[in-house]
């Protein structure tokens, strides 16, 4: 493992509560489906979960690529203010535009620059990528953000206002090209 594939320091998530997180699309330390991938299908997993901490009012969800060869990782989704009573995602849920999320839901602007999700696209020959996704467990049932906040507003919050966490992470590599 290369220094830039460490996995994050315990700082950037503080212990919470786990609950369970699974997906028809991503097993956990697997390579993703091509649904997944943004030259492939650029669409977003299915995800259900359970048990949850009690007081949790919303979830929120993300994809973030720690690998990205940005200093600073990359935003493939993030959505917030999905309703307690949601515990699952159909595959696409995501898509900008498609209405797929729950009624309330906030899906912010990716680091692509759409509102949803957008699929996994390592550069050719930068190795194996990560791609975390999420689900936390919120104790509001709005964090205060709108559509034009950022991941990392959301980011934020989620940092003063997540009791539990949950987590797939899949993993996809593009060979070089030549």
């Amino acid at each position: 493992m290369t220094e830039s594939r460490r996995p994050l320091p315990h700082a950037f998530h503080p212990p919470v509560e786990s609950f369970t997180l699974i997906s028809d699309d991503v097993l956990d330390g697997m390579a993703i489906k091509d649904d997944q991938v943004k030259a492939k299908g650029d669409t977003s997993p299915h995800l259900r979960w359970a048990g949850a901490p009690e007081g949790t009012k919303s979830y929120a969800v993300t994809c973030f690529d720690p690998d990205a060869p940005t200093g600073s990782g990359y935003w493939h989704w993030s959505a917030f203010d999905i309703p307690a009573g949601v515990t699952e995602l159909q595959r696409n849920a995501g898509a900008p535009g498609h209405g797929g999320m729950p009624s309330g839901s906030v899906q912010v602007r990716n680091d692509g620059g759409s509102h949803g999700f957008e699929g996994a696209a390592p550069p050719p020959g930068d190795g194996e990528h990560r791609y975390v996704f999420t689900v936390y467990a919120v104790d509001t049932e709005h964090l205060g953000l709108d559509r034009d906040a950022t991941p990392a507003q959301v980011g934020f919050m989620l940092r003063f206002h997540a009791i539990g966490r949950a987590q797939l992470i899949g993993t996809h590599e593009v060979a070089s090209q030549g």
